[in-house]
């Protein structure tokens, strides 16, 4: 039997894992990026393999409460004004889905993607040099107080459905376990069996040389189209010449997008400006990550400094940081940590790939041989791994218990 050949368009999270979990499989594998491997989202997240993050943002009442955020200059949502209009469609679809049924639903889709986070990293990198950047870890939410903790009910109450169930910490006992956080931090809500990455830019650069430790390439190289002849993929069309494959694979994040349209369908998909600031040489480290809630961030301890990161913003995919988000989010972390100080400040700012329902998309075109892997909106380190296996498992046949119809892609077409 001959060998199949699977091209997997972009070198993030996704796309290095699911190479692997292929080559693992005895498929042949080539992975293309334009640029280097784990340098967009997969860079620049919070590093937090957060399995117990199952409840999207679209919450019943943010229909009434968002343009309220939107006005109040101390939270931390943006908007570009005038990309407003081009927003518009995708924003209607998106808060569609705050109500309790929806809400339900997709934290039902999420829990099977993302609730074993830390044992899916751990199963993709076992035996190899990018174990080290996995760490097993408490994630921790901070609350002001147990009023604050408790006006989440609705969402820790979804959370608790999914199998999560924090610890909480009091008074004292918050300033014992994370002396960085200002005694204005009353409450602490602690999840095990949590972790995080210790540099997302390493672990995927390592990933990917794996990969060709393992057989597979990598080829830098930018996708302008798809050889779909005869209603099957035959090739994928780069600047850099063609490449036959049997299978595609689109894991190229928000780029994703455009992509889908050269393959016939629409995709509701909107760049979510996301910002981190790493605080180099700082002067004290949560001793786990946690979730600021009064500013919305996570604070993550990683090789290179402290990440915080949060923060979202509407504006379409120039490169231009905003000013705003930054100097809210340097706020917020002053107000937590009050004693912080560092030797040197490094911001960034990426595009999150958000679907107009908050699932992401995976699973087959038609029966193009083409599959979908993105649309992972804030979950995308966490759930990359098991993305990349159940692709994997669907393009070799491989019999399993998961139902992949929440993710499908044709979801859109209707």
């Amino acid at each position: 039997m001959e060998q199949k050949h699977v091209v997997i368009v972009g070198a993030g999270i996704v796309g290095a894992a699911t190479a692997i979990w292929l080559r693992r499989a005895g498929v042949e594998v080539t992975l293309l990026d334009k640029g280097e491997p784990g340098m967009g989202a997969s860079y620049g997240n919070g590093g937090i393999l957060a399995s117990c993050a199952v409840v999207p943002v679209t919450t019943p009442g943010l229909l009434t409460k968002g343009p309220g955020y939107l006005l109040d200059p101390s939270f931390p949502l943006f908007l570009r004004w005038r990309y407003l209009p081009k927003l518009a469609p995708w924003l209607t679809r998106y808060l569609s889905h705050a109500n309790e049924m929806d809400t339900r639903r997709i934290a039902q889709g999420l829990t099977h993607v993302i609730g074993d986070s830390l044992e899916q990293h751990q199963a993709l990198t076992s035996g190899t040099e990018a174990a080290k950047w996995v760490q097993p870890s408490d994630y921790s939410f901070a609350y002001r107080n147990r009023a604050a903790y408790e006006a989440d009910n609705f969402v820790w109450k979804l959370r608790e459905e999914a199998g999560f169930v924090p610890d909480l910490l009091e008074g004292a006992e918050v300033r014992e376990r994370e002396p960085i956080l200002s005694p204005d931090m009353g409450l602490l809500a602690v999840m095990k069996n949590h972790g995080y990455i210790l540099n997302p830019a390493g672990y995927v650069k390592d990933l990917v040389a794996l990969l060709g430790q393992m057989g597979g390439k990598f080829v830098r190289a930018e996708v302008k189209d798809f050889d779909l002849s005869g209603g099957h993929i035959r090739a994928v069309e780069t600047d850099q010449g063609r490449i036959a494959c049997d299978q595609a694979v689109l894991a190229a994040g928000v780029w994703s997008g455009p992509l889908m349209g050269k393959l016939g369908l629409k995709v509701p998909l909107e760049a979510e400006r996301g910002y981190h600031i790493v605080f180099k040489g700082p002067s004290e480290l949560p001793r786990s990550p946690m979730m600021l809630t009064s500013g919305k961030f996570v604070a993550t301890p990683m090789d290179h400094g402290l990440r915080c990161a949060g923060v979202v913003e509407f504006g379409g995919m120039t490169d231009r940081l905003s000013s705003a988000p930054l100097k809210l989010l340097r706020k917020k972390v002053a107000e937590v940590f009050p004693s912080l100080t560092a030797t040197e400040e490094e911001e960034w700012m990426g595009f999150r790939p958000a679907p107009s329902d908050s699932l992401p998309l995976i699973g087959e075109l038609r029966n193009t041989g083409v599959f979908t892997a993105f649309g992972h909106h804030h979950i995308g380190l966490t759930g990359g791994p098991k993305t990349g296996r159940m692709v994997a498992d669907l393009i070799t046949g491989t019999p399993t218990n998961a139902d992949t119809r929440p993710y499908t892609p044709m979801r859109f077409s209707r």
